[in-house]
This record gives structure tokens, sequence and C-alpha cells, in this order.
């Protein structure tokens, strides 16, 4: 264990945690977005259709997590299927090309 001297200069061990004063920082957190799929009904989910599923896809053809794309779980758990099953038809890369 890695040992520690505090602002009262008595020692101590280093048990990972943050000893040290915050500062009073607070967080501030961004409004949530609304699930796409969810605010539009017409707007449906499809394996075949590769325009809305590339959008969710990143330039090295990882999928979207849900924090960043705002999807709800369900919509999130539909759209990942739908792009495996799109992968699988090879209507949606695997993987980006290589240089």
């Amino acid at each position: 264990m890695k040992r520690f001297e505090n602002k009262n200069n008595d020692r101590g061990f280093d048990r990972g945690g943050d000893f040290g004063d915050r500062g009073g920082e607070k967080r501030s957190f961004q409004k949530r977005k609304g699930c796409r799929f969810c605010t539009e009904p017409g707007f449906m989910i499809d394996y075949k259709d590769k325009p809305t599923l590339s959008s969710f896809i990143t330039e090295r053809a990882k999928i979207v997590p849900r924090r960043i794309s705002g999807l709800c779980a369900a919509h999130q758990r539909e759209l990942t299927t739908a792009i495996k099953r799109s992968r699988h038809l090879a209507l949606v890369l695997y993987s980006s090309a290589q240089n």
C-alpha cells in the first residue's frame, strides 16, 4: 500500500479514495435527448433501411451507445438487433476499411 501524508501531517494508508477537498464544483447535466423512435410514430427500425442504421454506427462501424444516441432501452435493443441482422446479410459493414 502507498503511504501518504494528509494536511494534518499524520500518516495513513491510501485506500484509493479521494481524500482531497472537492472545491465545491457542481456537475452540470445536459437535457436528456428524447428517443427518436418514440417521438415520431411513423419512424420504424428496419434492418433493410441502411441510411437509418448508418446514422447509429460510428466511422469504425461500432454501434453508438444509448447515452450518446439518446434512444430508450427498448429501441436501443431493437436497433442493435437490426444492425446485427443487416451485418449478417452484408448490408452494413462489420468494420471500416483499413488504409
